[in-house]
C-alpha cells in the first residue's frame, strides 16, 4: 500500500499538467557552452523529431497532444498542437515527408504533415498489434539504418515474467506487417540511437524497490539482433533478481555498456554528429537523466555525456546541471537532439519546454 500510495502521488504530481517556468538561469553547462530556451509553452514535452523542412516535432506521454513547432534556428516561431486526444503519443519519428507517432498500443503516420500544419490530415494506422498495457507502455520510436522503424514494449510491471509481447525491442517496415524481435530481456527503453557503425545503443531502466543504490539504470549496446539483456533475471552487470534469478542468474546475459546510478531513469540517447562542439565531442553519447521519483534521496536530473570511441565507453561526465537543487526539482530532462547547425535540443516534460545548446568558446 505504500508503494501504491507514493506512486500515486508522483503520478499525480507529473501529470497535472501545470508547468513550471523553465529554469534556463539555474542551468549550468561547461565553459564555452550556452542555454537558452528555445521554446515554452510545450506541454508535457516528451520524444522529438525534425521534419524535412526542419519542423521540431515533439510527443507527449500525459498531455494527448502532438506539438509542431516552426523555428529560425535559435528560437521558436511558434508552437502548434496537431493533434489532440492521443493515447500516450510519446514517440514521434519522421520519414519521406510522414510523421510517424507511438501511441501506446499503435503507430500512427501522418503524411506530409510539414504542408498540412495548420490542418493535419488524418492518421494512416501503421499497426495496431501492440498490447494496450499502460506500465511502460509509452514508446520511443526512430528509423535505423536498415530503413526499418524500432519499436520498444516495456515490461507492464515493475518486474515480472513477460510475454514475447513485451520486454523487447521490435522492428517493423514503415507500412507496417508484422513485429521482428530484435533484443529482449529489454525492461524499459525510453531512447535509443545508432552510432557511425549502424549500432544500436539503448538507454533501460532498472526495477525499483530494491533499494536507493541497487541495480543500475543501464546504457546497451545491441550490435546484432537476438541478444538478451537480462530482464528480469538479470540487472546491470551482475545483480541477480531475488525473485525472477533463478538457476541461470546472469548467465547468457548481454552486460550493459554503461552502469548509471540506480533510479537516475536516462530516457533520451542521440550520439553527436554536428560541427558546432569542440572535436573531441564527436562521435559521443548525450543521455537525459529524467530523475528519481521513488529515491529517498533524488539523482538523475541532469544531461550527460558518453564518451564513446568505438567500442570503447568512458565514465559519463555532468553537460547540463542544474534541474535538482537540494530535494526540489526544476525541471526533468527527456530527450536530446542534434540540429543541423550542431546545436544540441533538451525537451523537459516538467517544465514544458525545449532548451538549446550551443558553443562559441567564449
Amino acid at each position: 500500500m505504500v508503494r501504491m500510495l507514493a506512486s500515486l502521488a508522483f503520478l499525480t504530481l507529473v501529470c497535472s499538467g501545470v508547468a513550471a517556468k523553465p529554469p534556463v538561469d539555474a542551468l549550468k553547462v561547461p565553459p564555452g557552452f550556452r542555454i537558452e530556451v528555445f521554446a515554452d509553452d510545450v506541454r508535457n514535452a516528451r520524444s522529438m523529431t525534425l521534419g524535412d523542412a526542419g519542423t521540431l516535432f515533439v510527443g507527449t506521454r500525459d498531455a494527448t497532444v502532438l506539438h509542431a513547432i516552426t523555428h529560425d534556428g535559435k528560437r521558436a516561431t511558434r508552437v502548434r498542437r496537431i493533434a489532440k486526444g492521443l493515447n500516450s503519443p510519446n514517440g514521434v519519428a519522421f520519414r519521406d515527408g510522414a510523421l510517424y507517432v507511438a501511441e501506446i498500443d499503435r503507430i500512427l503516420r501522418y503524411d506530409a504533415i510539414e504542408t498540412k500544419l495548420d490542418a493535419p490530415p488524418e492518421p494512416v494506422v501503421v499497426t495496431d498489434a501492440l498490447p494496450s498495457d499502460r506500465h511502460h507502455g509509452w514508446k520511443f520510436i526512430a528509423f535505423g539504418p536498415d530503413g526499418k522503424l524500432y519499436v520498444p514494449v516495456g515490461a507492464p510491471c515493475n518486474i515480472c515474467e513477460p510475454s514475447q509481447r513485451h520486454a523487447a525491442i521490435f522492428r517493423i517496415a514503415p507500412t507496417g506487417g508484422p513485429l521482428e524481435p530484435y533484443a529482449r530481456g529489454v525492461r524499459n527503453t525510453v531512447g535509443f540511437d545508432w552510432d557511425d557503425a549502424g549500432t544500436l545503443w539503448f538507454t533501460d531502466n532498472g526495477r525499483d524497490w530494491l533499494g536507493d543504490d541497487t541495480p543500475p539504470c543501464e546504457l546497451d549496446r545491441a550490435p546484432r539482433a537476438g541478444l538478451d539483456f537480462g530482464y528480469p533475471r538479470c540487472h546491470g552487470r551482475s545483480v541477480v533478481d531475488p525473485e525472477y534469478g533463478g538457476e541461470r542468474g546472469c548467465e547468457g546475459v548481454t552486460p550493459p555498456a554503461v552502469e548509471f546510478g540506480a533510479h537516475t531513469a536516462p530516457l533520451g540517447i542521440r550520439f553527436y554528429d554536428g560541427a558546432m562542439f569542440p572535436a573531441e565531442y564527436r562521435g559521443d553519447a548525450f543521455v537525459a537523466l529524467h530523475g528519481s521519483w521513488n529515491r529517498s534521496k533524488k539523482v538523475g536530473y541532469a544531461v550527460v555525456r558518453v564518451p564513446i570511441d568505438g567500442e570503447t565507453v568512458g565514465t559519463p561526465v555532468p553537460f547540463v546541471t542544474g534541474f535538482l537543487d537540494g530535494e526540489s526539482v526544476s525541471g526533468r530532462p527527456v530527450d536530446v537532439l542534434v540540429m543541423p547547425d550542431g546545436a544540441l535540443l533538451v525537451s523537459d516534460d516538467h517544465a514544458g519546454a525545449i532548451y538549446r545548446v550551443s558553443f562559441s568558446g567564449e
